[in-house]
Protein backbone atom coordinates (compact mmCIF):
# COMPACT_ATOMS: atom_id res chain seq x y z
CA UNK A 1 0.00 0.00 0.00
CA UNK A 2 1.51 3.53 -1.11
CA UNK A 3 0.01 6.28 0.95
CA UNK A 4 1.38 8.82 -0.95
CA UNK A 5 1.93 10.07 -4.56
CA UNK A 6 3.83 12.94 -6.03
CA UNK A 7 3.62 14.88 -9.28
CA UNK A 8 4.75 18.35 -10.39
CA UNK A 9 2.28 19.98 -8.58
CA UNK A 10 0.18 17.55 -6.25
CA UNK A 11 0.96 15.60 -3.54
CA UNK A 12 -1.85 12.54 -3.18
CA UNK A 13 -1.88 11.32 0.07
CA UNK A 14 -4.06 9.41 3.08
CA UNK A 15 -6.66 11.42 4.60
CA UNK A 16 -6.46 13.26 7.33
CA UNK A 17 -9.52 14.68 10.08
CA UNK A 18 -8.75 18.08 9.40
CA UNK A 19 -9.52 17.22 5.50
CA UNK A 20 -13.02 17.44 6.52
CA UNK A 21 -13.94 21.02 6.48
CA UNK A 22 -12.83 21.45 2.45
CA UNK A 23 -14.08 17.68 1.79
CA UNK A 24 -17.55 18.50 2.89
CA UNK A 25 -17.98 21.98 0.96
CA UNK A 26 -16.68 20.07 -1.84
CA UNK A 27 -19.46 17.42 -1.03
CA UNK A 28 -22.24 19.63 -0.30
CA UNK A 29 -21.53 21.73 -4.06
CA UNK A 30 -24.56 21.76 -6.20
CA UNK A 31 -22.00 22.06 -9.17
CA UNK A 32 -19.56 19.37 -7.92
CA UNK A 33 -22.18 16.66 -6.56
CA UNK A 34 -24.28 17.25 -9.94
CA UNK A 35 -23.11 14.16 -12.09
CA UNK A 36 -22.32 12.38 -8.89
CA UNK A 37 -24.98 12.01 -6.56
CA UNK A 38 -28.44 12.66 -6.32
CA UNK A 39 -27.74 15.72 -4.38
CA UNK A 40 -25.26 17.31 -2.40
CA UNK A 41 -24.35 16.03 0.91
CA UNK A 42 -24.35 17.09 4.63
CA UNK A 43 -21.50 17.93 6.55
CA UNK A 44 -22.25 14.18 8.38
CA UNK A 45 -22.38 12.58 5.50
CA UNK A 46 -19.55 13.64 3.82
CA UNK A 47 -17.67 12.82 7.22
CA UNK A 48 -18.84 9.29 6.69
CA UNK A 49 -18.13 9.11 3.12
CA UNK A 50 -14.86 10.29 3.68
CA UNK A 51 -14.83 7.48 6.06
CA UNK A 52 -16.08 4.89 3.83
CA UNK A 53 -12.79 5.94 1.20
CA UNK A 54 -10.34 5.56 4.43
CA UNK A 55 -12.48 1.87 4.79
CA UNK A 56 -11.80 1.01 1.25
CA UNK A 57 -7.94 1.73 1.83
CA UNK A 58 -7.67 -0.89 4.92
CA UNK A 59 -9.75 -3.80 2.73
CA UNK A 60 -8.37 -3.19 -0.45
CA UNK A 61 -5.02 -2.05 0.40
CA UNK A 62 -5.74 0.61 -2.20
CA UNK A 63 -8.22 3.73 -2.45
CA UNK A 64 -8.97 7.29 -2.75
CA UNK A 65 -6.15 9.55 -2.14
CA UNK A 66 -6.31 13.41 -0.97
CA UNK A 67 -4.96 15.42 -3.36
CA UNK A 68 -3.05 18.53 -1.91
CA UNK A 69 -1.94 21.35 -3.94
CA UNK A 70 2.15 21.48 -3.39
CA UNK A 71 2.12 25.22 -3.60
CA UNK A 72 -0.54 26.37 -0.79
CA UNK A 73 -0.93 22.99 0.87
CA UNK A 74 -4.92 23.44 0.04
CA UNK A 75 -6.93 19.75 -0.32
CA UNK A 76 -8.20 20.04 -4.18
CA UNK A 77 -10.88 17.07 -3.87
CA UNK A 78 -9.98 13.61 -3.90
CA UNK A 79 -8.51 11.41 -6.96
CA UNK A 80 -7.23 7.88 -7.09
CA UNK A 81 -8.30 3.57 -7.23
CA UNK A 82 -11.40 2.51 -6.67
CA UNK A 83 -13.43 -0.63 -6.70
CA UNK A 84 -16.34 -1.35 -4.15
CA UNK A 85 -18.41 -4.50 -4.18
CA UNK A 86 -19.95 -4.67 -7.17
CA UNK A 87 -18.80 -2.17 -9.18
CA UNK A 88 -18.47 -2.53 -12.74
CA UNK A 89 -14.28 -2.62 -12.84
CA UNK A 90 -11.12 -1.35 -11.56
CA UNK A 91 -11.72 1.88 -11.61
CA UNK A 92 -9.53 5.45 -11.37
CA UNK A 93 -11.85 8.39 -10.01
CA UNK A 94 -11.88 12.15 -9.56
CA UNK A 95 -13.64 14.77 -7.93
CA UNK A 96 -12.35 18.04 -7.42
CA UNK A 97 -13.35 21.48 -5.24
CA UNK A 98 -15.06 23.51 -8.10
CA UNK A 99 -12.65 26.58 -7.44
CA UNK A 100 -10.17 24.21 -8.96
CA UNK A 101 -11.45 23.11 -12.08
CA UNK A 102 -10.07 23.87 -15.68
CA UNK A 103 -6.71 23.62 -14.19
CA UNK A 104 -5.16 20.63 -15.39
CA UNK A 105 -5.24 19.04 -11.79
CA UNK A 106 -7.55 15.97 -12.45
CA UNK A 107 -5.70 15.04 -15.43
CA UNK A 108 -2.69 15.24 -13.52
CA UNK A 109 -3.75 12.96 -10.34
CA UNK A 110 -5.33 10.27 -12.44
CA UNK A 111 -2.24 10.07 -14.65
CA UNK A 112 -0.37 9.30 -11.56
CA UNK A 113 -3.56 7.20 -10.47
CA UNK A 114 -3.81 5.44 -13.38
CA UNK A 115 0.20 4.54 -12.94
CA UNK A 116 0.03 3.38 -10.23
CA UNK A 117 -2.69 0.97 -10.91
CA UNK A 118 -1.02 -0.23 -13.42
CA UNK A 119 2.87 -1.01 -12.38
CA UNK A 120 2.18 -1.07 -8.46
CA UNK A 121 -0.67 -2.69 -8.42
CA UNK A 122 -0.87 -4.84 -11.86
CA UNK A 123 -4.08 -3.90 -13.17
CA UNK A 124 -4.19 -4.73 -16.89
CA UNK A 125 -7.88 -2.85 -17.37
CA UNK A 126 -9.16 0.48 -15.76
CA UNK A 127 -12.25 1.69 -16.19
CA UNK A 128 -13.79 5.19 -15.67
CA UNK A 129 -17.55 5.84 -14.53
CA UNK A 130 -18.79 9.14 -15.94
CA UNK A 131 -22.23 10.45 -15.92
CA UNK A 132 -23.34 11.08 -19.47
CA UNK A 133 -23.65 14.56 -19.04
CA UNK A 134 -20.24 15.31 -17.19
CA UNK A 135 -18.06 16.43 -20.37
CA UNK A 136 -15.38 17.69 -18.39
CA UNK A 137 -14.74 14.21 -16.95
CA UNK A 138 -15.46 12.69 -19.99
CA UNK A 139 -12.28 15.34 -21.80
CA UNK A 140 -9.97 14.12 -18.85
CA UNK A 141 -10.61 10.11 -19.56
CA UNK A 142 -9.68 10.81 -23.25
CA UNK A 143 -6.75 12.67 -22.02
CA UNK A 144 -5.83 9.62 -19.82
CA UNK A 145 -6.46 7.87 -23.18
CA UNK A 146 -9.75 6.35 -22.54
CA UNK A 147 -12.16 5.25 -24.92
CA UNK A 148 -16.12 4.85 -24.13
CA UNK A 149 -16.51 1.01 -23.87
CA UNK A 150 -20.49 1.25 -22.76
CA UNK A 151 -22.98 1.78 -20.11
CA UNK A 152 -24.56 0.91 -16.95
CA UNK A 153 -26.79 2.28 -13.98
CA UNK A 154 -25.43 2.71 -10.61
CA UNK A 155 -27.61 3.46 -8.14
CA UNK A 156 -30.11 4.32 -10.60
CA UNK A 157 -28.39 6.61 -12.20
CA UNK A 158 -26.88 6.13 -15.48
CA UNK A 159 -23.32 5.77 -16.35
CA UNK A 160 -20.95 5.62 -19.25
CA UNK A 161 -17.95 3.11 -19.13
CA UNK A 162 -14.69 4.62 -20.28
CA UNK A 163 -11.84 2.28 -19.64
CA UNK A 164 -8.14 1.56 -21.08
CA UNK A 165 -5.75 -1.66 -21.41
CA UNK A 166 -2.29 -1.45 -19.74
CA UNK A 167 0.54 -1.01 -22.02
CA UNK A 168 3.09 -3.62 -22.09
Amino acid sequence: MKETLETDRLILRMWREDDLEPYAEMCGDVDVMRYLASKPMTRSEAWRNMAMMIGHWHLRGYGMWAVEERASGELLGRVGCWCPEQWPGFEVGWMLRSKFWGRGFATEAARASLNYAFHELDQAHIISVIHPQNAASIRVAERLGEKLEGNTEIAGIPVLIYGVDRKE
